[in-house]
């Protein structure tokens, strides 16, 4: 069964200071598996760059894996995350975050 994640792509924000404070201090406590039932990784990334040296689009991504897309369906479904959803809105000052939802692939070396 292939694994599935919820990716979320934060703009570049008006305040990058308040957004870090709010964001690493009030949001990344959210989620956590009592709140997210069946989250079995979160991956926080800041956006550095481009390969060709232009302003990324996005400032932050966040991936939420889950072992399978009726899990993660079963979780999108929980108050939980519902209120993180709404949360990561309200705190993305330069503009509403992208969600994508993603079935994984994975290739071992």
């Amino acid at each position: 069964m292939a694994g599935a994640k919820l990716v979320v792509l934060y703009p570049y924000p008006e305040d990058v200071d308040a957004f870090e404070r709010a964001y690493t201090d009030e949001h990344v406590p959210m989620v956590n598996q009592s709140t997210m039932k069946g989250i079995s990784k979160f991956v926080a990334t800041k956006i550095v760059g481009t390969a060709d040296g232009s302003a990324p689009p996005f400032y932050r991504m966040a991936e939420l894996h889950f072992p399978s897309m009726e899990a993660l369906q079963e979780c999108a479904s929980s108050a939980g995350a519902q209120e993180a959803v709404a949360h990561a809105v309200s705190i993305s000052s330069g503009g509403k975050p992208l969600f994508l939802v993603a079935e994984e692939q994975t290739t071992t070396f």
